[in-house]
């Protein structure tokens, strides 16, 4: 029997720009109105600036706010001036708390104002509480929609109270339970609820154990504690243990999200919010600081090889071995370094056990320094002739590689301990430095063997 072959998914943002070129709004509309917001998210991140307005202007105003959170904060900034403050006010007060926070600052005082006075009390209150700590914390992740639970009543009661609610907060899997003073006591697990005798007490099921999070918890920590423990929502607390509110698993999406971003491009001076159609002054204003410092860096090393240019002048073959030396370091340093960074960002690399990662990236260094050492060597044997080069070259990778283990392991955790994230740059540090280590004592041993 022949197997059902999978539909394809539609490609919705050549759809779109077919019907721009076809200048068919109404086919625009039809493609965007079965769309989820982070789909169209998507298709306005691909469209080019002076298409997206023509766009955006088809986008339904309960799907605004969802969109805006889903967009890069470049493009965001050039869509959000398009709206009227009315269709702002009300695409943002439909979104949590939560997500309100992240938008805000984004808007101008005016529409700041008018957002905020179209909130009731308790959603002020609420919004206040957000926006007290920083965007990177558990406190900035959390949204104050929990819902809390005393551990003397019974569950019949629970149940009643929920039914008077008429609904729960998206990504609800427990309550809450507090003391008189607002004090975390443990969680019931909505299992637990359905399943347990309506006259059991609170107290008899609910877990005691739960993981939570302080306020300023760094939400590094948040995420890797909802990606280890395989959490769905959990609670955040100030110092005395009274419940702030609850951070649930699709705010630490974006947050893993975000951090796979940036460890891809932050190595090359990027942004993660950095919009791809940006114009090109903008763009080029943006990279030409990094490409900067790596032309600097270059020079570093253009300087050393400038001090072997007798030698380089006697014997040419030098001058052919030196990408080879440079690469073999880079590429190692390279390696080790990846797995730092990510060891340093998941947490599995500290200062407490950071030595015997070098010792053992050390060995792999030295192992694969010797190995392609004696590669190379031989190579050099066959196609120059001339085993002087062939010992120089091979001595030097051993060293460089060894180097590169070296420095793969230790930048980033300077790096780190001196506030900047290693990601950023440890890249070129590492760069310049197997650079200068290689073709020092390439041209070094070089010129000691044969001059």
């Amino acid at each position: 029997m022949p197997r059902a072959r999978r539909s394809k998914k539609p490609d919705h943002l050549n759809l779109i720009l077919a019907a721009l070129e076809a200048q068919d709004e109404a086919r625009v509309r039809a493609v965007l109105a079965p769309l989820h917001p982070a789909d169209i998210a998507r298709v306005l991140e691909g469209l080019s600036p002076e298409n997206r307005p023509t766009v955006w202007h088809h986008v339904t105003v309960e799907q605004v706010g969802e969109v805006l959170l889903e967009l890069p904060e470049a493009v965001r900034a050039d869509l959000v001036p398009l709206l009227d403050d009315d269709t702002v006010v009300a695409a943002v007060r439909a979104l949590d708390v939560d997500e309100i926070a992240d938008l805000l600052p984004e808007f101008s005082d005016q529409i700041i104002a008018e957002v905020l006075f179209a909130l009731d009390k308790q959603d002020r209150q609420r919004l206040d509480a957000v926006l007290s700590y920083p965007e990177d914390t558990a406190g900035g992740l959390m949204n104050i929609d929990a819902v809390t639970v005393r551990e003397n009543i019974t569950i019949d009661v629970v149940l009643r109270y929920l039914r008077r609610r008429g609904e729960l907060p998206e990504n609800t899997d427990n309550l809450f339970v507090v003391d008189r003073n607002d004090r975390l006591v443990g969680t019931l697990h909505v299992t637990k609820l359905l399943t347990a005798s309506a006259s059991t007490r609170v107290a008899q099921v609910m877990e005691r154990e739960v993981v939570k999070f302080l306020a300023l918890a760094p939400d590094r920590d948040v995420a890797r504690a909802f990606e280890g423990y395989d959490l769905v929502s959990a609670p955040v607390v100030d110092a005395a243990n009274r419940l702030l509110g609850r951070i649930t698993i699709d705010d630490v999406v974006d947050v893993i999200r975000a951090q796979a971003d940036r460890q891809v491009l932050a190595p090359a001076g990027l942004s993660e919010d950095e919009d791809i159609f940006a114009p090109v002054t903008r763009t080029t204003r943006k990279r030409a600081l990094w490409l900067g410092i790596n032309l600097v860096t270059a020079f570093v090393a253009a300087a050393v090889v400038g001090l072997f240019e007798e030698s380089i002048e006697k014997v040419a073959v030098l001058a052919v071995m030196l990408p080879i030396v440079a690469g073999m370091g880079g590429n190692a340093g390279t390696q080790t370094l990846t797995v730092v960074v990510r060891g340093l960002a998941v947490g599995v690399i500290t200062e407490a056990n950071a030595r015997r990662v070098l010792v053992k990236e050390l060995l792999v260094g030295a192992l694969n320094g010797l190995l392609w050492a004696v590669t190379v060597a031989a190579v050099i044997l066959i196609w120059y002739q001339h085993y002087l080069v062939a010992l120089a070259l091979a001595l030097s990778m051993v060293i460089n590689l060894i180097f590169a283990a070296f420095s793969g392991v230790l930048i980033p955790v300077a790096v780190r301990r001196l506030g900047v994230d290693p990601a950023v740059a440890s890249g070129v540090i590492l760069t310049t430095i197997t650079d200068v280590v290689g073709f020092f004592a390439f041209l070094g041993l070089a010129t000691w063997f044969l001059l």
